[in-house]
């Protein structure tokens, strides 16, 4: 069985699971089925719009695929989130990616 089938197992059990949701996001990605990962990444925000983590992928996805506008807000809405969390690091993160894309 492989990582995507395995993780979709998970995501049978638990759909509203963002750690597996990202995880498989990301196996997607890897994978160059950006569609899919952008799809997972955009339901976790939706749903949970403090899990950090996934506003820096999703931003660099766009970034990729041509969509410096949408991969800017993803960014601060990020950093908003990040502040919000108290995490520092995702802050640090969001904001150096931020920093490149938009200077």
């Amino acid at each position: 069985m492989n990582r995507i089938e395995k993780l979709n197992e998970f995501l049978n059990v638990n759909p509203a699971d963002s750690f597996v949701q990202h995880a498989l996001a990301l196996e997607y990605i890897k994978l160059g089925n950006d569609a899919e990962g952008r799809k997972l990444f955009e339901a976790i925000l939706e749903r949970e719009p403090s899990y950090v983590g996934t506003y820096y992928h999703l931003a660099k996805l766009l970034e990729r695929n041509g969509d410096e506008q949408a991969a800017i807000k993803v960014y601060e809405k990020g950093m908003e989130e990040a502040k919000k969390a108290g995490d520092n690091h995702a802050l640090g993160e969001l904001r150096g990616a931020y920093e490149e894309l938009t200077f």
